[in-house]
């Protein structure tokens, strides 16, 4: 495997491309455990009707271990954005309609998005009280199965010449509740300093899916909290900001 052909760099990994495949090399102190749930993710997913990339191996490089899976060869929703930007309302259309097919598969063998959620909730350095407002408010929450992409962007989409979609970095995927996953995208298009689009996504996602918005936003604090844990200060300053929506409803 060559490692030259730099295509992304995101925290703790480096993407490479090396002919018809994708090399994702993350940090050696990376958890070993993370790196092979995100490669079984990938692998559960391929079972759906969704257009992924197929997992081809985890191998150790230079020390480091990687995910190499098949390249695809597009651009991203968020590069065609940038790129045309007269036509953003039209790549955000079609952003929720891959979410919405997204939320209309199933993969029993995903690990549960409420349990995930309560780990992270417990693992955030809110008071006692405000942690227990927000299991409670979770463990209230509708129980659902569908798939939930985790970390939905226009940077996990690439449009292929001939117009196929094509949903990458299955690493947060869980199975749930699709209003969560929905305040996930809300809230990454608000840390991106994007509040226009954030609120055009959650408009139209609720019109197209026949969902009220207020329940959408009934899972922004829960999904705040259980964010907050990473990122860093300015970011984990914002999601702070939305948990503390729970003390004045």
């Amino acid at each position: 495997m060559k490692l030259e052909n730099v295509i992304a760099t995101r925290k703790h990994k480096t993407v490479y491309r090396d002919g018809d495949k994708t090399i994702k090399v993350f940090d050696a102190d990376y958890s070993k455990a993370d790196i092979l749930n995100e490669a079984l993710n990938q692998a559960r997913i391929e079972e759906t009707a969704l257009n992924i990339p197929k997992v081809l191996g985890v191998n150790m490089v230079e020390g480091k271990w990687a995910i190499v899976s098949e390249h695809i060869e597009g651009k991203t929703l968020a590069q065609l954005m940038e790129e045309n930007p007269e036509k953003k309302d039209e790549y955000l259309e079609k952003l929720v309609d891959i979410q919405l097919e997204i939320h209309a598969q199933k993969c029993p063998l995903l690990n549960k998005l409420k349990d995930k959620m309560n780990k992270k909730i417990s693992s955030t350095d809110f008071d006692a009280t405000t942690r227990y407002e927000l299991h409670t408010r979770l463990e209230g929450m509708p129980k659902h199965n569908k798939v939930c992409h985790g970390d939905f962007n226009p940077s996990n989409v690439i449009i292929k010449e001939d117009g196929a979609a094509y949903i990458i970095d299955w690493s947060h995927a869980t199975q749930g509740n699709a209003s969560a996953d929905v305040a996930r995208t809300y809230l990454l298009f608000c840390l991106a300093g994007d509040k226009e689009t954030a609120d055009k996504y959650l408009n139209l996602f609720c019109k197209k899916s026949d969902t009220a918005k207020q329940y959408v936003q009934k899972w922004m604090p829960i999904v705040a909290a259980s964010q907050s844990v990473k990122g860093n200060e300015k970011e984990r300053e914002f999601l702070n900001s939305w948990v503390q929506v729970v003390d004045y409803e």
